[in-house]
């Protein structure tokens, strides 16, 4: 039980909100995105600065607290929340400050994607960044990143400049490539395991304002002609090509056909981050080809295609990942893929091919803590649904589908996809680089106070 006193003496170092579980706004301010996670922290500290997290830390380690960071709250893991801790909020900390000249931005660790695109499209610049822009900038870099600039410009780790780094020992140390080299190297993929990161400093590329697009839907029927054309098309693509091709439930709502409102359609998704005209040229041959039920070739804002599927997350699902990195995807691989995802549960389950190569895979594996690059796509199996009563068939279903693709597999997994319960899969998704963190984790959080993440347990503690 917490004294009272020290809980007030905390409450008043801090320029930000100390939030109780008796306090009205206590349930809003500790839910996450994935409402299949349900957990009550003790303390939620609403941090406004680094002074204010500096605070929470060291009250923390003094009273023996576990900590949670939460910064979008958008992991599906849930790792955001802690049970009778302490949970450090950094949703308020999410300033965005551009550089146009030297083409770099600063990021708070509480902004969003939408955050930073919006600052930085007034300006034609980007780096890369997911496809959902309520996604967490931190939790994002911090597990590497892919989006659509990827093959382009690599991974938001790989972008990541420098960063400013609150320790478990309550010290703030700035990582960049001259000053502690080696967390850096860390942060570029090792996830939230060395401190907590008030700051991010990324590299910007100039991208838009409008980028060439391609949103093609066609029904699941044509499905395996269209991955055929689609894996040909990404086979010979520039890297300033980026299309993903996903299964989802089509939206019941216009510009779709009502006849195929709620049943499965195949989606190729994605744009070309270059000329407008050559990128059209690029798409036409899924443009021409079959019969999709809506057809999008077109200039789009940046900004928009970043926030094209928010509707299709919404806050509150339940929701429950598997991923793992694919080597190829031959036919029998986009049977398995079609199979499953026609009978796939929940209105908003979708199943995607996330193509990698170009810039990702030109970096070696040992050059960031993130090690994947030898895989050619990132499948992710995500079902989504509302109803607690489907969490069995929902989580099953999402399993089995997963086990059936690890013939094509390289091994690894992106680490910002893991679900809870998930923790055998760590090493994985750190690949050989797995041991270097342990080593860095050991330096920079030996007592492992930083533990709800994908966790790297300490050399003292193994």
């Amino acid at each position: 039980m917490l004294e009272q006193s020290k809980v007030e003496s905390f409450s008043e170092k801090m320029r930000g909100h100390l939030v109780m579980p008796d306090d009205s706004n206590y349930d809003e301010v500790r839910t996450i995105w994935n409402g299949i996670i349900d957990r009550k922290p003790a303390l939620i500290a609403q941090c406004v600065g680094t002074a204010d997290v500096v605070s929470a830390v060291n009250f923390a380690r003094e009273e023996g607290l576990e900590v949670s960071v939460k910064g979008g709250g958008h992991g599906v893991a849930g790792k955001a929340i802690c049970d009778n801790g302490l949970m450090i909020d950094l949703s308020l900390m999410n300033t965005v400050r551009v550089d146009s000249k030297a083409k770099r931005v600063r990021v708070e660790g509480g902004a969003k994607l939408g955050d930073m695109d919006h600052e930085t499209q007034a300006f034609g610049l980007a780096t890369t960044a997911g496809m959902v822009s309520v996604t967490g900038v931190g939790g994002l870099t911090l597990g590497g990143g892919i989006g659509y600039l990827g093959r382009t410009y690599g991974l938001s780790a790989d972008n990541l400049m420098s960063a400013d780094v609150v320790t478990a020992e309550g010290k703030v140390i700035h990582a960049s490539e001259t000053e502690n080299s080696d967390l850096l190297w860390a942060l570029r993929g090792g996830g939230g395991n060395f401190g907590i990161v008030t700051s991010f400093e990324f590299k910007l590329y100039e991208v838009g304002p409008e980028v060439m697009t391609g949103q093609l839907f066609f029904p699941i029927e044509q499905g395996k002609e269209v991955l055929q054309m689609y894996r040909k098309v990404m086979d010979e693509a520039p890297d300033q090509l980026t299309l993903n091709a996903m299964v989802i439930k089509t939206p019941p709502a216009e510009p779709f056909p009502q006849q195929y409102h709620g049943k499965p359609a195949l989606a190729i998704v994605g744009c070309y981050a270059g000329d407008l005209e050559k990128g059209r040229r690029l798409m036409e041959p899924l443009e021409d080809f079959g019969q999709p039920m809506l057809k999008m070739v077109q200039p789009m804002p940046y900004k928009h295609l970043q926030s094209s599927f928010d509707a299709a997350n919404p806050d509150g699902g339940r929701y429950y990942w598997k991923s793992q990195f694919l080597k190829s995807i031959p036919d029998d691989a986009l049977d398995t893929i079609l199979d499953y995802s026609f009978k796939a549960p929940g209105a908003f389950t979708a199943t995607f091919l996330e193509p990698m190569g170009g810039a990702i895979n030109r970096i070696g594996k040992s050059d960031t803590a993130y090690p994947h690059r030898d895989a050619m796509y990132n499948l992710g199996v995500c079902a989504g649904w509302m109803e607690e009563e489907d969490d069995d068939a929902c989580i099953s279903w999402t399993r089995e589908f997963h086990n059936k693709m690890s013939t094509y597999s390289t091994g690894g997994v992106y680490s910002n996809y893991l679900s809870e319960g998930e923790e055998e899969r760590i090493k994985a998704a750190f690949g050989e680089n797995f041991y270097r963190l342990q080593k860095i984790k050991s330096k920079y959080d030996p007592g492992n106070f930083f533990s709800k993440n994908m966790n790297i347990k300490p050399v003292s503690t193994t």
